[in-house]
């Protein structure tokens, strides 16, 4: 990708070219001194959209006015309000009609579907992962494994990045999940790393774990409204993912859900059942034996929280209004164009973990500070520019394709570039 040279005037002329630009006008931007804070840290909270406050107002003057009778007589009734958002959570993901559901959190959704699809037997009781996995993925593995009496040190396979390199590289995982073979059961491994920012070929990782005979799932929290995905036709068994990252959903906001239809009418399943999973043509008839719903609503537990349903509906029209072929587009253009400012900094302050291969990351460059990150972090945050920290090291840059403009990546450089080389090294 040639880029120009990297100057605020050029920053402005690529936002004034890009039709998206128009979206950040939905968002609500912290401020910051006279202008807006330079918000870097979408992939840990998406910003506010604007409509939400509309959309919860409408719920709770429905609550107000119609009292229980809302569930049926609101303006979206609140018995079908998740429905609402199906069609769009299935565009987002590339899922078909019935294969997505929001419910829950990522953790709970990780340990429902595990419940299900983790039926370790025989040989074949091992569960592949990240080695650098988000630590939650690590804690529910490793609960999983120790529920049927398997100890993680043995029956949790890690992939690791070869010595002196930061990421993995993409053949060494094909290579893992053909030599584990039919001892692998499960291969959950995240859409893109939480801390280097590395996607993964996905396609190719289900085609891998199907042909060694396992299970395989994405946790995709940094991958759902970041990458253009295809479950339905790579052929993902299943994938989790929460709301409140690039879905802008809110903090805590709902998670998804996407179960493959090949499974969707496996009702001997093993499952944790609750009443809002029951067919719903006979969920009221409150009948003893449980009867699931086809497709992944039929993994649904409680009735859904329709005030957190109702901010992540709003995000969501947001996602199709643009299209995610656009938002992916315009996402590496902004990540390139960040790199480009970084790229003219000074050698030696900072190392970026992420790749320099667009295919392997999305909207994300995590830089290792090899004097700690906490300065710089200060630095930065006096500066205008708010990015997210991981001790002791690492900040992670996340230019949002829906709300962050190429001004201000410029901005952010330029801030970072003015901190005394002190700060950034450790000096």
């Amino acid at each position: 990708m040639s880029l120009p040279p990297f100057t605020l005037e050029h920053a402005r002329r690529l936002d004034h070219e890009d039709p998206l630009s128009r979206m950040r006008q939905q968002f609500l931007v912290p401020r910051h001194g006279d202008g807006d804070l330079v918000y870097l840290c979408g992939n840990s909270l998406g910003l506010q959209p604007r409509a939400v406050r509309d959309a919860l107002e409408e719920v709770l003057a429905d609550w107000e006015t119609l009292a229980v009778e809302g569930h049926f007589a609101a303006r979206r009734s609140w018995m079908a309000y998740h429905e609402l958002l199906a069609p769009s959570g299935e565009r987002l993901v590339g899922a078909l009609p019935g294969e997505v559901v929001f419910m829950n959190s990522l953790s709970v959704n990780l340990h429902l579907m595990m419940v299900s699809f983790f039926r370790p037997q025989g040989r074949r009781t091992r569960i592949l992962v990240e080695g650098g996995a988000f630590p939650s993925d690590q804690y529910a593995v490793d609960s999983q494994l120790r529920f049927h009496g398997l100890d993680p040190a043995q029956h949790k396979v890690e992939l690791r990045p070869r010595p002196g390199e930061d990421t993995l590289r993409p053949e060494d995982i094909l290579a893992t999940i053909a030599a584990q073979g039919n001892r692998l059961a499960l291969v959950l491994l995240g859409g893109v790393n939480y801390y280097t920012g590395q996607a993964f070929d996905m396609r190719a990782i289900t085609e891998a774990g199907h042909a060694a005979g396992a299970i395989v799932a994405f946790d995709l929290a940094h991958a759902a409204g970041n990458l253009e995905l295809a479950l339905h036709e790579w052929g993902v068994d299943w994938a989790a993912w929460c709301g409140y990252k690039y879905l802008n959903s809110g903090p805590g906001g709902l998670a998804g859900v996407f179960v493959h239809e090949r499974h969707g009418r496996a009702f001997d399943l093993p499952r944790f059942a609750g009443w809002w999973g029951h067919d719903k043509a006979t969920r009221f008839v409150m009948p003893d034996r449980f009867e699931p719903m086809a497709g992944a609503e039929g993994w649904q537990l409680s009735n859904p929280p329709i005030l957190p349903l109702a901010a992540l509906r709003v995000s969501l029209e947001s996602f199709d209004e643009a299209g995610m072929p656009a938002l992916r587009a315009r996402s590496r253009r902004l990540t390139a164009w960040l790199e480009h400012g970084l790229d003219g900094l000074p050698a030696g302050r900072f190392r970026q973990l992420t790749p320099r291969d667009p295919e392997q990351r999305g909207a994300q460059l995590s830089l290792f500070f090899p004097g700690g990150a906490d300065t710089v972090m200060e630095g930065l945050q006096r500066a205008g520019v708010l990015a997210d920290l991981r001790r002791p090291s690492v900040i992670r840059f996340s230019p949002a394709p829906l709300y962050n403009s190429f001004e201000d990546c410029w901005h952010a450089v330029q801030r970072l570039g003015s901190l005394p080389a002190s700060v950034t090294t450790g000096g």
